[in-house]
């Protein structure tokens, strides 16, 4: 199992080195795109607009705040936010069913992509999860080390969240490229990109 963990990650097979390549320049394209070269000219502005939920068994833990976009949250509603979307993304590798991270995302993200794409981009955490999920699992236990430090940008008017670092698990270390954008008073994810 060791040689095969040290094979999938240090790329002594071709094939898994091609395969991991294919999913980081993937995971790249998609990162870039989702929030930084974004038009959100034409998207609802309104916060008091809102979604009904497609699904009635939805998690319900969602990280809302009570005063507003304009300040940073605290640690510990960023710990919250961070882990809840970790923990998201574990679940759908884990059953290879993506819709709950993608119906929990902002709505500017479910315009760019389709969940399809989603789980294209992603296929190999789904094809290796019997050696991802553990490590995966294991975010919900320790704290997100944020590197750097979160921060607030605007763009188009509009307050993104951004957030960069990684959990220290072990054998690896999930790292993880998140942003969320403030709608309907709760910050929803915008750009998620996730390496081990």
């Amino acid at each position: 199992m060791k040689n095969f963990i040290n094979d999938l990650v240090f790329g002594k097979s071709n094939k898994i080195s091609g395969t991991i390549a294919i999913v980081v320049v993937a995971l790249i394209a998609l990162g870039c795109t989702c929030g930084k070269n974004f038009d959100l000219s034409n998207l609802q502005t309104d916060a008091n607009s809102s979604q009904p939920s497609s699904n009635s068994n939805q998690k319900t833990t969602e990280t809302t705040r009570a005063t507003s976009d304009d300040e940073l949250p605290a640690n510990s509603e960023l710990q919250a936010l961070v882990k809840e979307t970790t923990e998201d993304f574990a679940e759908a590798v884990e059953n290879d069913d993506f819709s709950e991270l993608y119906s929990k995302a902002s709505s500017d993200f479910q315009s760019q992509y389709t969940e399809a794409e989603i789980k294209n981009v992603f296929k190999t955490f789904t094809e290796k999860k019997d050696v991802v999920s553990p490590i995966l699992n294991k975010t919900s236990q320790v704290d997100a080390e944020f590197s750097p430090a979160p921060s607030l940008r605007t763009e188009k008017g509009l307050k993104i969240l951004v957030t960069d670092g990684s959990f220290p698990t072990k054998p690896y270390e999930v790292k993880f490229e998140y942003e969320y954008i403030w709608r309907d008073g709760a910050w929803k994810l915008l750009k998620i990109l996730v390496k081990m």
